[in-house]
């Protein structure tokens, strides 16, 4: 049962997307229209069929329409047209679209899978628009264009909370046959470690299958890198190295841009991070201490088996994000950086996934060569999968600006976004 906490949480506008809930608000209408439940009691001969009927032909008409609207925004967006499209001016947040979305294929796609037009009491839901938002996103980059690099976070996306990604996991199988079939692989992650060992404890169910795959080739098994800390620490897979991964110099990989981030200026603004959180600690009696690393600075629980409440580490988030924008640091904007909330701990990062994501376009666009040749996967080719994609104090959320995204909530809906996915590559081969 949901509970009026949970209800009401979820109202907070740093807890919301608001192009979903924009079309979740044009899909209550038909459900208000089509889909109510009078007749179940009437007695007076009312077709379920055809209430069903009727409520998928609105549900699809609506998203065809939010179709035609993206098309539109993509015109202005590729024209670089002054005026705003209609899109923009209804959803002033909404951000860049890489490709067109076929709205109306993937609703009547997931319409199949979870019946959401035969419900009578339940309205479409935010979940119903998100999976129908990553099913018209997979079939964008499958039908449109070539897959040709996929980026995942790691916890809840390949595993749970905390967890790592064992030898049994269904998702490992997934990401083989992706490498398979010559799609590169960069998994981004928040965790930032400096060695390979604790990549490799993390990830070594992956690592030790792809070491022992007969169905992957030499080259095959080098397209897969760890981007560590957001964007500051890269690793490439190694066959030869103890544990399977090879740390890669910044002076490899370092983007143009990331190159003029000036060392003072990242320590300034975390000491600015670390006086925050530790205020932070203070106003909110928190049971946790600061951990400051030479590329992030964060609180983590103390004990370690506490749990922060929810609602304490949202406030610190949003705290330490808001004193950070107004530092003189963080007006300069010559460095950028990501305060985000880890589910136990906060973190304020260098960089964000956007960076993290294009180091692995550019990374994989000059051959595995680094960060200074001209080659680079373009975004639309490009599909990152992560949980946290809340405009405030969530990491994924900024790849939104470097690629195509698809929103999942647990490691089992990665499994099942990889499946539709592959299926869909396979009706194209085909």
């Amino acid at each position: 049962m949901t509970s009026r906490y949970r209800v009401e949480y979820a109202l907070k506008t740093h807890r919301r997307d608001q192009f979903i809930e924009w079309i979740k608000g044009l899909l209550a209408v038909p459900f208000v229209l089509y889909s109510q439940p009078t007749g179940v009691f009437d007695g007076k001969g009312f077709s379920q069929a055809k209430a069903q009927e009727e409520a998928h032909r609105r549900y699809s008409e609506i998203l065809r329409d939010v179709e035609f609207m993206i098309d539109d925004y993509i015109a202005h967006q590729n024209e670089d047209n002054p005026m705003p499209s209609k899109l923009k001016l209804l959803v002033p947040t909404v951000g860049p679209f890489f490709t067109r979305l076929p709205l109306e294929a993937a609703f009547k796609y997931q319409d199949h899978k979870r019946y959401i037009s035969s419900r009578r009491f339940v309205s479409p839901s935010f979940n119903d628009i998100r999976l129908i938002l990553n099913s018209a996103q997979i079939m964008a980059v499958t039908t449109y264009g070539t897959l040709q690099l996929a980026t995942f976070d790691g916890d809840v996306t390949l595993y749970d909370d905390g967890q790592s990604l064992e030898p049994d996991s269904p998702v490992i199988s997934r990401m083989i046959d992706l490498l398979r079939k010559n799609v590169k692989i960069g998994i981004v992650t928040a965790a930032g470690y400096t060695i390979a060992e604790r990549y490799y404890a993390r990830l070594h169910g992956l690592l030790d299958a792809m070491a022992l795959s007969p169905d992957l080739s030499p080259a095959q098994k080098q397209n897969l890198i760890i981007m560590g800390g957001e964007a500051n620490y890269l690793f490439e897979f190694s066959p030869t190295s103890e544990h399977l991964l090879a740390h890669v110099p910044r002076s490899r990989w370092l983007t143009p841009e990331m190159n003029l981030w000036d060392q003072s200026d990242i320590a300034a603004l975390l000491d600015v991070a670390e006086a925050a959180l530790a205020e932070c600690i203070k106003n909110l009696n928190l049971p946790a201490v600061v951990m400051r690393k030479d590329r992030a600075v964060g609180i983590i629980p103390d004990p370690p088996e506490i749990r922060i409440p929810r609602e304490s580490l949202e406030e610190t988030v949003l705290v330490v994000q808001k004193i950070l924008e107004l530092s003189a640091v963080g007006r300069s904007r010559r460095v950028p950086f990501c305060a985000f909330n880890g589910g136990r701990d906060v973190f304020v990062d260098i960089g964000d996934k956007s960076w993290g994501v294009a180091v692995c376009q550019r990374w994989f666009g000059n051959g595995g060569g680094g960060g200074n040749g001209k080659g680079m996967i373009r975004a639309e080719n490009t599909l990152h999968v992560g949980d946290q994609f809340l405009s405030a104090g969530a990491n994924d959320f900024r790849a939104r600006s470097v690629g195509t995204t698809a929103w999942i909530a647990s490691p089992a809906e990665t499994v099942e976004l990889l499946d539709e996915l592959a299926d869909l590559m396979e009706k194209k081969l085909s």
